[in-house]
């Protein structure tokens, strides 16, 4: 899919932010481990987004206890659903200068109800040396997932079932979606959570 930044100042993708926080000695360390032992910028970008997808479990996938939402609470908590850890891997790569967007899909959310379609979030990391932006997810692999970084194609957790109503929103946002936010500040529980996600961008 043709993905848009939704602007063209490449530093609208590095900002740090409340939610962003990268500027958190936890991110600062996990950063600069992972720049130890990257050869390279595609290198770099990879080992954090493997490192957020497979060290950050997803809430759900663990009958988590906590709703996260700034990075810093992701990386804290160890936990986090999709949108939280997209807010990490955001914080991670801006700290390494790897500008890092948002990006959303609309999926069912459980095939046992086809009326239910929520928001999913995942990433978009520009890597310059290549000049392009590539889409990444990293809500963890499970069986039936299997979500992986590639420079050529796109292997992201869920193909897009258009005859389902799910689709793609091909646009790279500077910030997490206003939704998505509110829901992960004000909604304490992550019962209640699933059953109130975003469902527009």
């Amino acid at each position: 899919m043709a993905l848009t930044p939704e602007t063209n100042d490449l530093s609208a993708y590095l900002t740090a932010s409340e939610l962003i926080d990268y500027e958190d000695k936890g991110i600062q360390a996990v950063a600069a481990e992972l720049s130890e032992r990257s050869k390279d910028r595609v290198e770099l970008a990879k080992a954090a987004y493997e490192y957020v997808r497979d060290s950050i479990s997803h809430s759900c996938d663990i009958q988590g206890r906590v709703v996260t939402c700034e990075a810093s609470s992701v990386l804290r908590h160890k936990e986090g659903i999709c949108y939280a850890k997209s807010h990490l891997l955001a914080a991670i790569l801006r700290s390494l200068k790897i500008p890092t967007g948002f990006c959303y899909q609309k999926l069912v959310f459980d095939d046992s109800d086809l009326s239910y379609l929520t928001l999913h979030g995942l990433n978009a990391i520009y890597l310059e040396n290549l000049d392009k932006w590539i889409r990444v997810d990293a809500r963890g692999n499970k069986q039936g997932v299997q979500a992986e970084f590639n420079i050529e194609k796109e292997c992201l957790a869920f193909p897009v079932r258009e005859e389902l109503g799910e689709s793609d929103y091909p646009i790279i946002y500077a910030k997490p979606n206003e939704s998505v936010v509110a829901a992960l500040r004000n909604i304490k529980t992550l019962e209640a959570l699933m059953v109130n996600l975003p469902q527009e961008v």
